[in-house]
């Protein structure tokens, strides 16, 4: 293990952790299922469940990718946007940016949607809903010129989600591997209520037949009455918004590679830590949704909190049955399982940003680790950055403004795999994936875009362009680091990872094989988008 950086002086990532360690990190994700049940149920109807099932089967299919190229960079940490950005930097240098902020953004709201939700559970657990400490806000900024209602407040939920922000931030600070040993005990716990959620109703069959049918999307009538909708156009572009948004939960386990620099042994234990989570998601994010609605039914789904996620913890708690007491249990086991997820997005986010400053692309001043081994610098621009997005008051809305970005990652990620198997022919690959498992996730990169043209602006008129602005908000970014601070040039060892013959006088020569298939690729992206734009009805 090396144990100095060429950064300020600082010490490097510790190989400290196995793929088991890895595993309980993205053991977290499950948990994502309660920020956005209850938004897909409320707004596809009776299909949620068949919306949950193809989108998990997406996300473990698009995950053999990601550890390939995971496998190829055992040295660097971040995830699997870091090892994509070097595929698509031979051909642009505003590319690997774009997939590594766009990686970044999606995530990092976990935080403020994860503390947020967890403090609003404890807040109902202790007050009735009406009480004073539940209803009095500041609004300080409004931003209805973005969408409707949409404001930055100062509220109860808000205080209670920086206390827990600061909790895991403090846990995190110590190490990576003192903060996988509390990952893995806070996870056995917290997936309890997830997996008897999952269960039980099928266990004893209160799964009624009516509460699945007729098998339609959701639709409203003239009036904005709930109805039964029909598969028209209309139908299909409420069933791709469901997939849209369903894709940032059920994909999320490939944070399993973000650990890949902090691996013992990364040839073996990053397929291994993807693989298995990626089973652990299947098994939840099929089972939970199905016992969801199989309980509810629509007119449960519609209820009030139920589409914000504010009262989806009640509702399961009423799930598994047995009482006032048991159902407080149920709760706080459901809180721990927001605070899973938050762990796992602090770990994962902040080594996207500090590798993100190692490669070039984002401020030198991430690239400092503490004496633990912990990237602080990043941990803290997280955290700032999160207390100002759990000041939003529409999390619905943040949530689908991330995954914009996370569409836009996942289709150049996607295409990475084949770029790296056509530009580094040679390059060690300790796993490597079918060929035809690989062509599935370049396939599977054009449909999530497909889900992302038609489906985005469910959540909010506006949804597309504003996230599209934000994935473009690295350009200035990176420019001030690449132009300014290192004066075109990149570190050393991005030449290395990109495979260019750097001449003695600086010169530089990229060694590229794709020619321009990779940008008759990004056309295509653009005119998928565009196309399921244009025939989506809303």
């Amino acid at each position: 293990m090396e144990a100095q950086s060429t950064h300020s002086g600082s010490e490097n990532l510790r190989r400290d952790i196995d793929w088991k360690h890895a595993f309980w990190f993205a053991a977290g994700t499950p948990a994502l299922v309660l920020f956005t049940v209850g938004a897909i149920a409320a707004t596809v109807g009776n299909i949620s469940p068949m919306v949950w099932i193809i989108s998990t089967c997406i996300g473990f299919i698009q995950c053999f990718t990601y550890a390939e190229i995971a496998g190829m960079f055992p040295h660097k940490s971040g995830g699997a946007s870091v090892y994509g950005a070097i595929a698509w930097v031979r051909y642009g240098k505003l590319l690997g940016p774009i997939s590594v902020w766009s990686n970044w953004f999606s995530w990092t709201p976990v935080l403020a949607i994860g503390t947020g939700l967890a403090g609003g559970y404890i807040l109902n657990l202790l007050f009735e809903p009406d009480a004073a400490i539940n209803t009095w806000k500041i609004t300080l900024v409004n931003l209805d010129f973005i969408k409707e209602d949409l404001s930055l407040r100062i509220n109860s939920t808000f205080v209670m989600g920086l206390i827990l922000v600061l909790i895991v931030f403090a846990i995190q600070h110590r190490g990576i591997l003192r903060a996988a040993r509390m990952q893995m005990i806070v996870a056995i716990v917290a997936l309890v209520p997830l997996i008897l959620i999952g269960l039980v109703p099928l266990l004893t069959g209160d799964l009624p037949k009516d509460h699945f049918t007729p098998f339609v999307p959701l639709s409203y009538d003239a009036e904005g009455n709930p109805v039964n909708g029909s598969w028209n156009m209309a139908g299909w572009t409420v069933l791709m918004g469901g997939l849209f948004i369903a894709g940032w939960s059920t994909y999320a386990f490939e944070t399993a590679v973000c650990y890949t620099r902090e691996f013992r042994n990364p040839d073996r234990d990053t397929v291994r830590a993807i693989a298995y989570a990626g089973i652990l998601c299947l098994f939840v994010f099929s089972l939970v949704p199905i016992a969801f609605q199989g309980f509810l039914g629509l007119e449960g789904m519609l209820e009030p909190g139920i589409a914000t996620g504010e009262g989806v913890g009640a509702a399961m708690a009423q799930m598994v049955g047995g009482g006032a007491i048991i159902g407080n249990a149920i709760i706080v086991m459901l809180i721990l399982a927001l605070l899973l997820v938050v762990m796992s997005a602090m770990a994962g986010s902040s080594r996207t940003l500090y590798q993100g400053s190692v490669d070039g692309w984002l401020p030198r001043y991430l690239s400092h680790v503490n004496h633990n081994g912990a990237p602080t610098r990043a941990m803290w621009t997280d955290l700032g950055f999160n207390m100002l997005l759990l000041m939003m008051s529409d999390y619905v809305f943040l949530l689908a403004l991330a995954n914009v970005n996370y569409m836009v990652f996942i289709f150049l990620n996607l295409q990475s795999g084949w770029m790296h198997r056509m530009d580094s022919p040679n390059a060690k690959r300790p796993y490597r994936a079918p060929t035809w498992l690989l062509a599935m996730g370049a396939i599977l990169g054009f449909v999530n875009l497909a889900f992302l043209g038609m489906g985005a602006n469910i959540w909010g008129a506006g949804t597309l362009t504003v996230g599209l602005l934000v994935a473009a908000a690295i350009i200035p970014v990176f420019c001030y680091r690449h132009y300014i601070q290192d004066k075109g040039e990149f570190p050393e060892q991005m030449y290395k990872d990109m495979m260019l013959a750097h001449g003695e006088e600086g010169s530089t020569r990229v060694q590229t094989r794709a020619g321009i298939l990779p940008y008759l690729t990004l056309a295509a992206a653009v005119a998928v988008v565009l196309f399921f734009n244009w025939i989506a009805v809303y």
